[in-house]
């Protein structure tokens, strides 16, 4: 399958942004992008979103949105896979484009959190679960990642501050992002005094929800100009894969399966190991999240993915960088656009764009979402394209 280039990439500060509109927010991100892939135009827009329709009473976000950017005429169509919304549209972008049905995809990421008051985007968010069985009783998301980092903890002994580093790196990282939240470095101690959002998770182990917009347009090299504004960077492995929605449905909870084999898909496509990856963009929206991502993506035994987070392996100059613009938890949390920042963030790093958090070398990135506890998993890898 043809490799596909991300030609352009445009961000929005992830933030409360109260005066902005979901549609003027979106236009900020797919007008950023596409001036940055040199003015190049998409024949294709695909719309990542999980709560627009909940949140702020509007579907058909791809119409929307490509008639209020002058796109008229164009392919447009939302696509929603809870946290995993934006990279599940990043996956039909990549296979349009790749196909030839497609010459140039516009795929955006957009969420407007902050037109709803706390908890109804708590109970918004609690759909990415089972109604029934889940949502119905009470379970918010948050709460459901307390009692995986409760069973974690049980199962294999792991010490109280274990999960420590993963936010504490997100923050340091986080503090060289001019998109970020939350752009300060953290200190151990005011994350032990932290208090407590959900038995054992902490303030820091939840990031936090808030809006944004990023977008990516892909295109095939053969397209392009021979000369461009800024180093390229093709996506050569792309892979989705589900597992069962509700968490008591799993044979072993603790195992996150479809971001295993998400991982394993993604690499065998590149012609990698997870191993050769510079850099891990993981789907931190809880501490617990990312020990069991380090885990199922193989970097790491069963029950030991806590043990990255210490010691610095996990930091820009580390063995394995992760979260290296800050991750969600410092960046924010944008609902169903995360999957967009992470790939833009992962890009600026191919492209050696990260400023103090640059991964020096970087050249291929590995990068994954998931959608509630992994019960989607979208992964891909990226390379930067080499001249």
């Amino acid at each position: 399958m043809t490799n596909v280039i991300i030609a352009g990439i445009g961000q929005t500060p992830v933030n409360e942004q109260w005066d902005v509109s979901l549609r003027e927010l979106a236009f900020q991100a797919m007008e950023a992008a596409m001036q940055d892939a040199g003015g190049l135009r998409p024949n294709a827009l695909y719309v990542g979103n999980m709560l627009a329709a909940a949140l702020s009473r509007q579907a058909q976000l791809g119409v929307l949105l490509a008639d209020f950017a002058g796109l008229h005429g164009i392919e447009a169509a939302t696509i929603e896979a809870a946290g995993a919304s934006a990279a599940m549209a990043l996956r039909v972008g990549y296979l349009a484009v790749s196909s030839g049905q497609v010459d140039a995809a516009l795929v955006l990421g957009v969420e407007k959190l902050s037109d709803q008051v706390p908890a109804e985007v708590e109970h918004a968010m609690a759909m990415a679960s089972d109604a029934d069985y889940e949502a119905e009783q009470g379970l918010t998301l948050t709460a459901q990642a307390a009692l995986l980092a409760q069973r974690y903890f049980h199962e294999f002994d792991v010490p109280q501050y274990a999960l420590a580093g993963f936010p504490l790196t997100a923050h340091a990282n986080g503090a060289h992002n001019p998109n970020a939240m939350f752009r300060k470095a953290v200190k151990p101690e005011t994350y032990a005094k932290a208090g407590i959002v959900s038995a054992p998770l902490n303030m820091f182990d939840v990031a936090p929800h808030a809006d944004g917009a990023a977008a990516l347009l892909l295109t095939r090299a053969e397209l392009l100009p021979s000369k461009f504004a800024h180093p390229l960077v093709e996506i050569t492995g792309s892979s989705a894969v589900s597992d069962t929605l509700a968490l008591h449905d799993r044979p072993d909870p603790l195992a996150f399966n479809a971001a295993r084999l998400s991982v394993e898909r993604a690499c065998k496509q590149a012609g990698i190991q997870p191993g050769d990856a510079d850099f891990f963009e993981l789907f931190d929206a809880f501490s617990i999240y990312s020990a069991l991502s380090l885990e199922a993506a193989g970097f790491s035994e069963r029950g030991e993915g806590w043990k990255w987070a210490q010691n610095g392996a996990l930091a820009p100059d580390g063995e394995l960088p992760i979260a290296t613009l800050g991750g969600l938890k410092a960046r924010g949390f944008p609902g169903g656009a995360t999957g967009a920042y992470q790939v833009a963030e992962a890009a600026l790093q191919l492209r050696g764009q990260a400023g103090g958090a640059q991964v020096n070398g970087a050249k291929i990135g590995l990068v994954q979402s998931l959608g509630g506890p992994a019960a989607t998993a979208v992964t891909h890898v990226l390379r930067t394209v080499e001249d």
